[in-house]
């Protein structure tokens, strides 16, 4: 029974920043959508702030609690906001906006938990547990979730947003062959993320490629709590 409450409370504050930055990372991409021309979220009503509207059954909650349950790093996805490119004014370059909503919402999102944690830390410099313990927990895995899903999803491969910017950037006669790699959906991230580094254990492309901008982030969030806290963080 005494391993209950500490299970419950690594879930409770890993799940829930989980929830807002791919809730938010989805409506970003739907509202530059309808900024764009494309009403097709809005008329879906994914929109909504609403996570049921979002949740995806594997990538919103099966996924993250086996990783919970595991102590490892908690990651998800929600479901994908649906975009017509032709219905926009601009598709091209239109479509590019809209990748790079989501990871500009997480960065963002970065930002305010950064802020949140900082007003935190003044009130209450050295929380454990209780309310205080279990905001600072929030905040502090709010940031290193948003910064991960914002520069994972800027890896230009599909399906990830990074390949909709690459695509739109390309010269046209390398971005049609360029946006029929989408067919493959999850299966090149796959390859690339899990049976690639059981091949071949040197290449984790999560650690070479995404680990050194993901540490230089975080290093500047510890610098602006370093200022705005003074040392208590």
């Amino acid at each position: 029974m005494t391993e209950i409450a500490p299970l419950f409370f690594a879930i409770g504050t890993w799940l829930v920043p989980l929830t807002i930055a791919i809730v938010f990372h989805e409506v970003a991409h739907g509202l530059m959508a309808r900024a764009c021309g494309d009403m097709t979220a809005d008329r879906m009503g994914r929109l909504s702030f609403n996570p049921l509207r979002h949740v995806d059954p594997i990538g919103t909650i099966v996924l993250p609690m086996i990783l919970a349950l595991s102590n490892a790093p908690i990651f998800g996805w929600a479901k994908p906001v649906p975009v017509v490119a032709a219905r926009m004014r601009n598709p091209r370059w239109n479509m590019v906006a809209v990748a790079l909503a989501g990871p500009m919402m997480n960065l963002l999102l970065t930002v305010v938990a950064t802020l949140m944690l900082a007003v935190l830390l003044n009130v209450v410099p050295h929380p454990q547990g209780g309310v205080a313990g279990f905001l600072k927990e929030n905040f502090s895995n709010l940031i290193i979730i948003n910064v991960m899903l914002a520069i994972f999803n800027l890896i230009p491969i599909p399906p990830f947003d990074g390949s909709h910017v690459m695509q739109g950037i390309l010269p046209r006669a390398l971005a049609v062959p360029y946006a029929k790699l989408q067919r493959f959906g999850l299966l090149i991230p796959i390859l690339l993320l899990i049976v690639l580094p059981m091949i071949a254990p040197n290449a984790h492309l999560l650690e070479r490629v995404i680990g050194p901008p993901v540490d230089w982030v975080l290093g500047l969030v510890d610098n602006a709590l370093d200022m705005l806290v003074g040392g208590k963080a």
